[in-house]
């Protein structure tokens, strides 16, 4: 059985990216509270997730990862729960079809809410003040008594995603998703969008698919429900570690914050605290790997998190940048391959791409976001591996944070709904249009 540090170790590492509390007491008693709360998930969903990441291993399935930047507790609505599971599920219908492999899908929401930022401080109008950490840490208002670390904000976390829980699971075994409802969403989208006509022929491609099905009477029950997990980055120590408990079947160690967690780019020191402490959990784990990575440092990476070489166990997550993919990920892919590495590889085709507009606001082109994952399939297919996924950060809503897209966003638009509080998300529109071009890759695969 994996044995877990305890908390004072793993802080003794040097961990990384963690807010500095200015009441330790608070943090014990926030910390205590978490310990004896109900699990989020379960050890026996999150051992199905690494099975079907296995299948993507192999190249018999397709991830689909999405959700929120940063989650925020006034976002905890049904509506928009709703609308984000409804672009997930409308994206998962196309990549379903055109890749004919099962599309596993997991949400980034209902645990996304703490951040890591390049600088611990934010200074606006000769005013500085602590760097907003997403609302696990702190708020968003730009003032002293609000950006102050609370400790209570990891309980706060955890109510909302049990309420976010909730109501996905109600979602997607309720009706909602029913594929045949998913796909008329998909049609309306074609027929009442200029972006939505170019892919007509791949929505009636669908339609005829679901026609002959209904013709022949074949009903199966995936057709009325689908399986759907959560993750998030493993971040707050505190919040992660508290949500750590032990399986009754297995005796081993299992975080029940999120089905999947990843480790970001700047908290994968090999001697790190987060390395460290999802070394010893049993869920299926991600690594976010940007263009600063060696090849050693991916073989490294994966002796330590994953030594039993377990199929479903790890998860690589590229993030390189539209114009540095195609230099930079055949090395790594290439000596993980011949090392005999059972690993998903998946794309991020967004944290390489983001810049300053004009305007101040932080965006991404869209164009940038199709040109990654286009040179993350096309180092694949030459090397041989499978694309096994995407990473995308996206909501359901007409916002407007990433300039381009069918809809021809432009930089003075950004201001009309920027509602991200940290990064640039995909829109609505965008989401789908992505996930018709995706589709149109993946029939080359």
């Amino acid at each position: 059985m994996s044995v877990i540090p305890d908390l004072s170790s793993l802080h003794a590492m040097g961990a990384a990216q963690q807010p500095f509390y200015p009441d330790r007491g608070a943090v014990d008693a926030a910390v205590a509270r978490l310990r004896t709360v109900p699990p989020l998930v379960f050890a026996g969903e999150c051992d199905e997730l690494k099975e079907k990441i296995a299948a993507v291993a192999r190249g018999e399935a397709f991830l689909l990862q999405g959700g929120d930047c940063a989650e925020t507790f006034a976002g905890v609505t049904a509506d928009n729960v709703r609308n984000k599971l409804r672009v997930l599920l409308q994206m998962a219908v196309v990549l379903t079809y055109a890749a004919s492999v099962p599309v596993v899908k997991v949400g980034r929401l209902a645990g996304q809410y703490a951040k890591p930022r390049s600088s611990d401080l934010e200074t606006r109008e000769g005013v500085t003040l602590p760097a907003y950490r997403g609302d696990a840490v702190n708020g968003f208002a730009f003032t002293p008594e609000s950006r102050i670390p609370d400790p209570q904000r990891l309980v706060d976390v955890y109510n909302s995603s049990a309420a976010t829980l909730n109501l996905v699971r109600a979602f997607v075994t309720g009706g909602y998703a029913d594929l045949r409802q998913v796909h008329s969403w998909n049609t309306d989208f074609v027929k009442e969008s200029s972006v939505g006509q170019r892919y007509e022929a791949l929505a009636e491609e669908i339609e005829r698919a679901l026609t002959f099905m209904q013709a022949i009477g074949a009903d199966p029950d995936e057709f009325h429900r689908v399986d759907f997990h959560s993750c998030h980055e493993a971040l707050i120590l505190e919040y992660e570690h508290a949500l750590t408990r032990i399986d009754s079947r297995t005796e081993e160690p299992y975080d029940v914050s999120g089905h999947f967690v990843w480790i970001g780019e700047r908290t994968r020191q090999l001697d790190g605290a987060h390395v460290e402490l999802l070394s010893r959990i049993r869920n299926p784990i991600g690594v976010k790997l940007g263009p600063t990575t060696t090849p050693d440092d991916a073989l490294a990476l994966a002796a330590k998190l994953n030594p039993a070489n377990e199929p479903g166990r790890l998860t690589f997550i590229t993030r390189f940048g539209a114009g540095r993919i195609r230099d930079g990920l055949p090395h790594l892919v290439e000596k993980v391959a011949a090392s005999g590495i059972e690993v998903a590889w998946v794309c991020d085709p967004m944290h390489g791409n983001t810049f300053e507009a004009s305007s101040g606001y932080k965006t991404r082109r869209f164009d940038d976001v199709i040109e990654e994952v286009q040179g993350f399939f096309d180092v694949h297919r030459a090397i041989g591996t499978w694309p096994g996924g995407v990473h995308v950060e996206l909501t359901g809503d007409d916002v407007t944070e990433c300039v381009g897209g069918g809809e021809d966003l432009l930089e003075m638009d950004l201001g009309h709904r920027y509602e991200s509080v940290c990064d640039p998300r995909l829109n609505r529109v965008q989401s789908l249009e992505l996930s018709f071009l995706v589709a149109e890759m993946l029939r080359k695969a």
